[in-house]
């Protein structure tokens, strides 16, 4: 059981801690969050601004809510702590009724519940909702898989090595011939998935098939030619060869 001496103690420090917020709450009106946001920043408005140019004051006010959602809470302990103290129940566990350690109150003069029935005893596993669709980060080379239909760690990587990366020439067994492409998969497509989509194209109403010729329609012309295939995936049928071929 505490003494009168330790109750008196403990009775200062919570009452000083309540003042010291109190004055805090006053002085900066709640961390300033009863002023809006265009108005703490000097805007009219911020509906104009690209959402970086207020990145950094949304980030100052979203811990600033923190914060001040954290002194709330500190405050309420103290009311209860001090409502304790009248009742006489200070130092006893709410819940299994036994003296909480005088260490303990000295670490947190707060404390209505021993260690053991601390309200903090859970760990959440929640998770943020969007994490259920970014499983693929943190995975590299899984094109071949069913998650290749995500933007995945590889992806994220290749868009950034195009800009340069500390590979040369000599770091290949085949080394590609432009200078710019020393990055892992840069023969991979990007935007369009077979290599006719680049000169083949079609009206509105998705007929008139129009090929246009250019250096992509001849790059894929010489890799035929070299397989000595009409199409990448194999010989027309012989009902369509004439008109391929243009022979009777």
């Amino acid at each position: 059981m505490l003494t009168e001496d330790q109750l008196a103690h403990f009775r200062t420090e919570l009452m000083n801690r309540k003042t010291e917020l109190a004055s805090h709450f006053e002085d900066n009106d709640h961390f300033d969050l009863k002023r809006s946001l265009s108005d703490s920043i000097s805007e009219l408005s911020v509906y104009d601004n690209h959402p970086a140019d207020v990145g950094s004051e949304l980030f100052e006010r979203g811990k600033d809510v923190a914060l001040n959602e954290h002194a709330e809470l500190e405050l309420q302990s103290i009311d209860k702590a001090l409502e304790a103290m009248k009742d006489g129940t200070y130092g006893i566990c709410e819940t299994c009724k036994e003296e909480i350690p005088v260490d303990r109150l000295e670490a947190l003069p707060t404390a209505l519940y021993c260690i053991d029935h601390s309200l903090d005893q859970k760990i959440s596993r929640d998770r943020p909702i969007e994490e259920s669709v970014l499983t693929s980060f943190g995975k590299f080379d899984i094109d071949t898989k069913d998650e290749n239909v995500a933007y995945d760690a590889e992806d994220s990587w290749q868009d950034v090595a195009q800009y340069g990366t500390s590979e040369s020439p000599s770091d290949f067994a085949n080394p590609p011939e432009n200078y710019d492409d020393m990055y892992v998969e840069s023969e991979e497509n990007v935007g369009y998935v077979e290599d006719y989509e680049n000169f083949v194209g079609v009206d509105i109403t998705g007929k008139n098939i129009t090929v246009y010729p250019n250096k992509q329609h001849e790059h894929y012309e010489d890799g035929l030619d070299e397989e000595g295939i009409m199409t990448e995936f194999g010989d027309l049928p012989a009902s369509e060869q004439d008109p391929y071929t243009k022979k009777k």
